[in-house]
């Protein structure tokens, strides 16, 4: 039994760098052309997040528990290369925070958004891109936490942004492609059951170039 668990861990990590590789060749295709408009810059981020992962099913009321939405933070770094059509990389510490009936759900992790962007008028650009995230660590109030299904997941952000020489704000959505459920375990009187933590979130952030 574990020998065939083992065989389906690597399998999946398999599947998943295979999408990295993907990803990474578009980026380099990509790039050779942004490169040669060369316009580089770098910088750090911060703002907030409002957001709510997936369903909460426990298997003592048979009830799906959809989140409410709450507010956390990120800060992180970013590069840009680029003018009117730019890339930009960014990696990102992220908290957010869940409610749920029985519980809050907190969760910490690394996203790494890998954005195309296009100036439309003036200082107004959009952008859109995959984005890469490792989940740090996971906590539900009032319940033991089994391991993940996955530590990285795949997702998309897309949004606008508004620059202002060394100052950008932008505000964006994030959605995670495929569901990743975390098991939690009985405590009280919450029973077992299992929980997705695919986020979904609109991301308010403040971009200042260095």
């Amino acid at each position: 039994m574990k020998s065939l668990k083992t065989v389906q861990s690597y399998f999946k990590i398999k599947h998943l760098m295979n999408k990295q590789l993907i990803l990474l060749l578009l980026v380099t295709c990509f790039s050779s052309y942004s490169w040669g408009q060369t316009d580089t810059s770098y910088g750090i981020k911060a703002g907030l997040n409002y957001n709510g992962n997936g369903n909460y099913k426990s298997s003592v009321s048979e009830t799906i528990d959809n989140p409410d939405k709450n507010v956390g933070y990120h800060i992180g770094f970013f590069a840009k290369w680029g003018s009117s059509i730019y890339l930009r990389p960014e990696i990102v510490y992220t908290s957010t925070k869940s409610e749920y009936k029985n519980g809050d759900f907190d969760m910490k992790k690394l996203d790494a958004p890998l954005l195309v962007g296009v100036k439309v008028i003036g200082p107004l650009s959009v952008f859109a891109g995959p984005a890469l995230q490792y989940i740090l660590d996971t906590d539900l109030a009032g319940a033991s936490l089994s391991e993940l299904e996955n530590d990285f997941s795949v997702g998309l952000h897309f949004g606008a942004a508004i620059n202002f020489n060394k100052f950008a704000l932008d505000v964006r959505y994030e959605r995670g492609f495929s569901d990743n459920e975390i098991q939690f375990l009985n405590n009280n009187d919450i029973g077992s059951g299992r929980l997705d933590t695919r986020p979904e979130q609109l991301i308010l952030s403040l971009s200042i170039t260095l």
